[in-house]
């Protein structure tokens, strides 16, 4: 949800804390479900035990969308703060991309954005590695490639109407980030994550060879474009 804090409370406990929720802020839903067993007298007169669902929700918000909840009463939270090391090679892809959209660091989401042509990564210490942190940038910079001023690839955005259009984009993306980390040399750590990854768009359009092909394609064409091995 792009929170880096991993408590949340409902509106009432927050009072209960002797906080409140900050104004404009807007709720999460939590969904709670699990096996129930009871006991039911059958036609026979007998007892017999049966099985059932229990499912609950809740609108939630992140401790963070709180004001005045005294942070004794907070569990106390142990963040990965892990050193972050730059790989060379990496930055240097990641510098050198022409006419490159903005990068800033602000919720913890990885995503680009068209309307203002910008990619938004989380802070580069919450990933479980540094290769796995450029992983993440190489496939929203592939994203980044099909703008209308570089590749023109998305069309006004046509992956955002259907699945299928989606899928297909993120299998570009996909690969176009396993491109650029062969490139820089980061492959054997990163790939089983885009394997997996790939595979799954891949079911979701039937493991289309032909789609594979044509995203290849594609992804090669932006990969090169960032990497500036394509001519204007």
């Amino acid at each position: 949800m792009g929170y880096t804090n991993p408590y949340w409370v409902t509106f009432k406990q927050a009072g209960q804390l002797g906080g409140n929720i900050k104004k404009g802020e807007k709720s999460s839903m939590c969904v709670f479900w699990k096996k129930s067993t009871y006991t039911k007298e059958n036609d026979a007169g007998e007892e017999e035990t049966r099985s059932g669902l229990i499912l609950r929700y809740y609108r939630v918000f992140n401790v963070e969308q709180t004001e005045n909840i005294d942070e004794s009463k907070i569990p106390f939270m142990d963040i990965d703060t892990r050193e972050f090391n730059p790989i060379d090679e990496c930055e240097l892809v990641v510098s050198n991309m022409q006419n490159k959209p903005s990068i800033t660091n602000g919720v913890a989401r990885a995503y680009y954005q068209p309307s203002n042509d910008s990619i938004n990564m989380p802070a580069k210490n919450l990933f479980a590695g540094d290769s796995e942190y450029y992983s993440t940038l190489f496939h929203e910079m592939t994203h980044s490639t099909g703008h209308e001023k570089r590749l023109d690839r998305h069309k006004d955005c046509p992956h955002h109407r259907s699945r299928e259009e989606y899928s297909k984009e993120e299998l570009v993306a996909e690969m176009g980030s396993a491109f650029l980390c062969g490139h820089t040399g980061i492959s054997p750590i990163t790939i089983d994550n885009s394997a997996s990854y790939i595979a799954g768009w891949l079911k979701a359009l039937k493991n289309d060879q032909k789609m594979v092909i044509s995203a290849a394609a594609k992804s090669q064409k932006a990969a090169d474009y960032i990497l500036g091995k394509m001519e204007e």
